[in-house]
């Protein structure tokens, strides 16, 4: 039995980014249990290409490759910086080249960063409208960390990294809710004998 694929995808233009540091953390809390093949993306991995893709024909090779990643991941941890007041144009840009129906269904953990408090509510107004037109199950506990919530690139206040660990434990759990189900159906019936 292969494992469950869990993507962390981070909307970030450099690296090392806060953004990328908050999709990797939360994805770490979901996988700490062991068992799920993590892989984790940048926006950087897609390359310069993806912005001037119009059409999924014509993506690069690096591009493809992630774009493909977020389809076929069991669970997503999906993360950008906000920049007035949503996120980024790129990010978005990602997930309309993604097939509708290739994340329902799917847990999704949304995260986000930016300056300062203002933003927040982000994760609400602009990231859930996007992951509820795909179907995909957004797991109840989102994560915002500003610039102060973080020490030397990683999050450190208290109430953000209770979101973490909450957030992540939301993942594994609707996964191995998942895999309980899918072990419980009962199997497809033998084709009948001609």
């Amino acid at each position: 039995m292969t494992r469950p694929r869990l993507v962390g995808f981070s909307a970030n233009l450099r690296r090392p980014s806060k953004t990328r540091a908050l999709v990797e953390a939360v994805a770490e809390a979901a996988a700490a249990g062991g068992g799920l093949d993590l892989r984790l993306f940048d926006l950087v991995d897609a390359g310069t290409g993806i912005g001037a893709a119009w059409s999924r024909d014509a993506l690069s090779l690096p591009a493809r490759r992630v774009i493909e990643a977020l389809e076929e991941a069991d669970a997503l941890v999906v993360g950008s910086p906000v920049y007035k007041g949503s996120f980024t144009g790129l990010f978005k840009h990602v997930f309309d080249l993604i097939d509708p129906a290739a994340l329902a269904g799917k847990p999704v953990a949304i995260v986000a960063t930016g300056g300062g408090a203002r933003h927040a509510l982000v994760v609400e107004h602009a990231f859930r409208p996007l992951f509820g037109f795909f179907g995909a199950l957004q797991v109840p506990t989102t994560v915002y960390a500003a610039d102060a919530d973080f020490t030397d690139g990683l999050p450190t206040d208290p109430g953000v990294q209770a979101r973490i660990a909450q957030a992540g434990a939301q993942v594994a759990a609707l996964l191995r809710a998942g895999i309980a189900a899918d072990a419980s159906a009962p199997a497809a019936p033998a084709a009948a004998a001609r």
